[in-house]
């Protein structure tokens, strides 16, 4: 596991179980990433942003993992970096099916968001459920 249970990240501490109600948090509000991109598809518009939707430090799971909150020792382990990659992959993914959508491309956003949206989308669950194991 490699974790202490209390992480020190610039004078405060950082507890596993905090680590895990964010992590748990991120895959509620990943999930409902899908809501939104299928109101998109079949209304032709969103009040999302394509270029806000595709930076993965704007949502709060996002600024969490890239602020200063986890300590330098766990953003150097493969949990972290594997979630942090996976995150960012799935921003950009949410925002090009959000492109497809709002300019009458619905049949290419139904394609991405049935092939690689929803491959990236479990990648991510699954990678943040198994660090969320990793803390408990």
């Amino acid at each position: 596991m490699g974790l202490s249970h209390k992480q020190v990240a610039k004078g405060r501490d950082v507890s596993n179980v905090e680590m895990v109600e964010q992590i748990n948090n991120a895959i509620g509000a990943h999930g409902s990433w899908k809501l939104k991109l299928r109101v998109a598809m079949s209304s032709g518009s969103s009040e999302i942003d394509p270029d806000r939707a595709c930076r993965d430090d704007k949502c709060p799971f996002g600024r969490w993992i890239h602020g200063d909150a986890i300590d330098p020792v766990t953003k150097q382990g493969k949990p972290y970096q594997v979630v942090r990659r996976l995150h960012a992959e799935f921003h950009q993914t949410a925002a090009n099916v959000l492109r497809h959508a709002i300019s009458a491309r619905r049949t290419e956003a139904e394609q991405l968001f049935t092939g690689e949206f929803a491959e990236r989308s479990e990648k991510l669950v699954r990678a943040l459920a198994k660090w969320k194991g990793e803390l408990l």
